[in-house]
């Protein structure tokens, strides 16, 4: 159990890294959305190669799987609609002369990046729930992913100090959320489980489609970054094989 523990500060260790490598490289919008292109890959590639696999092997009742997935997309869509009137909201009150001088935060971005992480931290608990490598496996392959979350979340409004403080709180999070996920679900039953996973693969669905590929779509693209999204995708993979 001590052991579990251990290595589930790995990806939370891994997300401070992050912060502290943002504050000493601020890459440009191009390298950011380089970067968004490879944490969609990783991301993608713990859906395909590790999470729906996990969920086939749970042998939940399909319809427990098919109503958590839709479950899942309906949060996710409030999510959307709930950020989007925020983040109006927050524009409003620039316009107004209500808000603070500076960039204003991305807050749609950092709410779903915060529940995108409490998602990731859950699914590595899940995977150590339900025995197996596949907790040190998801441990090692999403730390991929929180090692470049500063820096595909760089802006004007995040950087400095803030972006280290930013990464240190997604880094607690993520631990936390995997030390709740393995206490909750160890010993739950098959159905409790691929439900805990189809709703989480929701999630994470989201946060590829919705926001780091729309993010990096908004700067021009070079003809290569496609590749990048495809090592993003088989450093996953590799992981998993080489575990």
């Amino acid at each position: 159990m001590q052991n579990e523990y251990l290595i589930m500060l790995i990806p939370a260790a891994v997300a401070v890294a992050g912060g502290v490598l943002a504050l000493l490289w601020n890459p440009s919008a191009q390298a950011r959305s380089l970067i968004q292109h490879f944490a969609a890959g990783v991301v993608l590639s713990a859906l395909s190669v590790e999470l729906l696999p996990e969920i086939g092997r749970e042998h939940a009742r399909p319809w427990v799987l098919i109503a958590s997935f839709a479950a899942g997309s309906l949060l996710m869509f409030g999510l959307k609609l709930l950020t989007e009137k925020l983040e109006s909201g927050a524009e409003h009150g620039k316009h107004s002369g209500v808000a603070a001088a500076g960039a204003a935060l991305p807050v749609g971005l950092l709410l779903a990046t915060f529940i995108d992480i409490a998602t990731d931290g859950f699914i590595i608990g899940a995977g150590f729930a339900s025995g197996g490598e596949s907790g040190l496996i998801l441990a090692l392959g999403l730390s991929v992913e929180l090692l470049f979350l500063g820096l595909a979340l760089m802006s004007d409004a995040l950087k400095g100090w803030r972006m280290v403080v930013l990464t240190t709180l997604l880094g607690v999070v993520v631990f936390v959320f995997a030390a709740l996920g393995n206490w909750l679900l160890s010993g739950a039953s098959h159905d409790v489980m691929g439900a805990v996973l189809a709703a989480s693969a929701a999630a994470l669905l989201y946060l590829v489609t919705e926001e780091l590929l729309i993010e990096a779509h908004e700067v021009q693209e070079k003809n290569y970054s496609v590749l990048v999204l495809f090592a993003g995708f088989l450093s996953f993979w590799a992981v998993q094989l080489l575990a």
